[in-house]
């Protein structure tokens, strides 16, 4: 099974079905922060290894919720936010997760269950017992889609919906250079097997709270741009989640309105985690046009992702990490 796109990366293919159909008890689990991607692929899996027969469960940790609101539709009430009483017992599947860090929960990370790891990101560390990394594919959903093909499972309308929300969303509405002939023949098979194309759209991208406006108006007011304009930032802070009633969780896209002003070759977001993370401060990236990786920046400081959007989150203050953020800028781009 392999992508048509360019760089793919597969290691394990026979082995992850082999896995899949021999063993009987799942935990299944995602990145932090997870994104439509990795609930889709996450959601997905679940109904594969249903129809499979197999004793499946989801896990979050409850610092994730409430979910972004345009992720908030989709079927995750059975999701665990504690590791089951069987837990020794369990087979770990990694969705969409580039390292082992993007989970970092005690019991996952430490722990000595068997682990397979299915992702698309090109920095993946390979960190499972059996993995599968396909950089060709669109996104980890597209994966799943043939694992389940393979596996002679039925794409049901609720499997369906799932993936094409991680398709839809990891494409930005099939419009990134991840967006191939292919990723549009699994769209339409995932819509011929029920998915609602435009309830799916008008609830990830029109079910917007007043709120959420409200903020995306203080940040885009708070637009800073450095490094002879190529780096455009905006720092959400505390004041502004307060001011505007806003959750952390409804910062979902406002980097994608600094990504396109005209000039920027990277696009920063940082925003204020108060007490709801590890660290003081989560800084998400964009790449206009890909001339910058900003997936090797986000790793020089412990995160990750695509090298058009990455992050990582951070104890620097705004001045100290705005010149960390110049400093990366310029050694792609050059002075």
């Amino acid at each position: 099974m392999s992508s048509d796109g360019a760089g793919v990366a597969t290691t394990g293919t026979e082995q992850v079905l082999g896995e899949l159909r021999s063993r009987e008890r799942f935990l299944l689990t995602a990145h932090e922060g997870p994104d439509g991607d990795a609930l889709g692929s996450l959601l997905g899996m679940h109904e594969l290894l249903g129809q499979l027969g197999k004793d499946s469960v989801m896990f979050m940790a409850a610092k994730e919720f409430p979910l972004p609101i345009e992720y908030r539709f989709l079927p995750l009430e059975e999701v665990f936010h504690e590791p089951p009483a069987d837990m020794a017992d369990r087979t770990v599947i990694f969705l969409d997760c580039g390292n082992i860090d993007r989970m970092p929960v005690e019991f996952l990370s430490s722990g000595s269950n068997f682990r397979i790891n299915i992702d698309h990101h090109h920095d993946n560390t390979l960190f499972g017992d059996v993995n599968l990394v396909e950089t060709g594919a669109s996104s980890t959903a597209e994966i799943v889609h043939g694992l389940a093909l393979a596996l002679g499972a039925e794409i049901t309308p609720k499997m369906a919906s799932a993936l094409y929300v991680g398709l839809i969303t990891d494409t930005g509405k099939f419009m990134y250079e991840n967006t191939n002939a292919r990723t549009h023949r699994i769209a339409a098979e995932l819509i011929d097997a029920g998915v609602a194309v435009d309830e799916t759209y008008r609830r990830l991208y029109e079910h917007v709270p007043i709120e959420k406006l409200q903020l995306l108006s203080r940040a885009l007011d708070g637009i800073r741009r450095y490094c002879g304009e190529r780096l455009i930032v905006s720092y959400v802070t505390d004041a502004d989640y307060e001011a505007s009633g806003a959750g952390a969780e409804m910062t979902e896209g406002i980097i994608d309105h600094l990504r396109s002003i005209e000039g920027a070759k990277v696009a920063a977001l940082i925003r204020d985690q108060g007490d709801r993370g590890r660290a003081a401060r989560k800084v998400s990236l964009r790449s206009s046009g890909g001339e910058i990786d900003v997936s090797a920046i986000a790793r020089s400081h412990g995160g990750g992702g695509h090298k058009r959007a990455a992050g990582f989150s951070t104890d620097l203050e705004l001045e100290e990490l705005v010149s960390f953020l110049c400093d990366e800028v310029t050694a792609q781009l050059g002075p």
